[in-house]
């Protein structure tokens, strides 16, 4: 469902813009601040691994690790670049049917993008078209509101299965890694996103509440994406023009991974200290580099961030790919702070590009009790 939504909401609200100039303002503000942040979200997970040092005493011997267990990864990653030629050509699709069926964010989005421009070169001649996809955009959004009427009951049997298959001994055995990525997440929704939403004059808190049934529906199935739908109705709801809303948020998705960059540079050098590599600060820098585009492939999916950090260190040859084994047994438990991480970034960043665009309604934010009290 998520892809023929962000079709018609990208293409309407593109649609319904007054001119090309705008679509690209909002376009390369939303990317400046996705960049900026997924920078700070980087920096921190290496400050707090650091500091931290989760993998520290482990004292693993790389030879003894059967890599059995992540050869279905590293057999993945062989057939697949992740250079920056392979991540833009992996944008255009080879068929416009294909954007669909594959179920990647960005070939969509480029399509949307591109038709949007379409129908708004074409003027009000093509306004049958537009309306049709408004039309179509209701009726998707009425069947995503059915099929989450069964959202609890996937979220039990997800969580069910995560305990019943690791134990609560996998907990155990890895509660610093596990300490370090949900300690760095909180403090980076409550206090750096929690400074933004200040800035912004909206209260963080207050905005948690509001998006709790989202929160809990990812919780339940460790994915931000589950819940796209829900977030943009949510959004627009808040105040947010849903022009902004359909651009910003399904960008986000690709490009704000801000739970997947913490994850991702606490468990590489987890998985250093755990072998007992010390890296020295030029590869700590080589690897933040590497991260700022290696996790823009993050699938908002279950165990996205898990295949992208399999091709980093696949790319950096400094960190062992076998230490990779360390993480299977808890990464189900981290994909969940990723993912919650993700969502709320990703709705924080909406938020902040409206107000920019001095397109969000404060009279809405006010009924639904998001605004900070001055």
């Amino acid at each position: 469902m998520i892809a023929p939504i962000i079709f018609t909401t990208v293409v309407t609200g593109i649609a319904s813009m007054e001119e090309i100039k705008e679509v690209g303002r909002i376009g390369v503000k939303a990317l400046l601040y996705f960049e900026g942040i997924t920078c700070l979200a980087l920096i921190l997970g290496l400050i707090v691994a650091n500091v931290y040092h989760p993998g520290s005493g482990l004292n693993i011997d790389p030879r003894s690790i059967d890599s059995k267990d992540v050869a279905g990864y590293t057999n993945l990653l062989a057939n697949k670049n992740f250079d920056t030629v392979a991540f833009f050509l992996n944008i255009i699709p080879d068929t416009f049917i294909q954007a669909f069926s594959k179920g990647d964010i960005l070939p969509v989005l480029l399509l949307s993008i591109l038709f949007g421009f379409g129908l708004l070169h074409g003027g009000d001649k093509l306004r049958p078209i537009t309306s049709l996809l408004e039309s179509m955009s209701i009726v998707l959004f009425a069947m995503v509101k059915f099929i989450m009427r069964l959202a609890p009951l996937g979220a039990l049997g997800a969580m069910a299965f995560a305990v019943g298959a690791y134990g609560p001994h996998a907990l155990v055995a890895l509660s610093r890694l596990l300490v370090a990525v949900y300690g760095t997440s909180l403090f980076f929704v409550f206090i750096v996103l929690g400074i933004i939403a200040r800035l912004s004059n909206f209260s963080l808190w207050r905005f948690l509440l509001f998006i709790k049934d989202e929160l809990f529906i990812v919780l339940g199935t460790s994915s931000s994406e589950a819940v796209l739908p829900q977030m943009m109705l949510k959004l627009e709801t808040l105040g947010c023009q849903k022009t902004i809303v359909g651009l910003v948020l399904p960008t986000g998705y690709a490009f704000n991974m801000d739970g997947t960059s913490i994850y991702l540079t606490i468990a590489a050098l987890f998985i250093a200290q755990a072998f007992n590599i010390d890296l020295s600060f030029s590869q700590q820098v080589t690897l933040f580099a590497v991260l700022l585009l290696t996790s823009k492939g993050a699938a908002a999916v279950t165990g996205g961030g898990f295949i992208v950090l399999a091709a980093t260190l696949t790319s950096m040859h400094t960190i062992p790919i076998e230490g990779l084994v360390l993480l299977l047994g808890v990464d189900r438990f981290m994909s969940e702070a990723r993912s919650l991480t993700n969502l709320v970034g990703n709705g924080v960043a909406t938020i902040v590009v409206s107000k920019w665009e001095k397109a969000f309604d404060s009279d809405a934010a006010k009924k639904a009790g998001v605004l900070r009290k001055l």
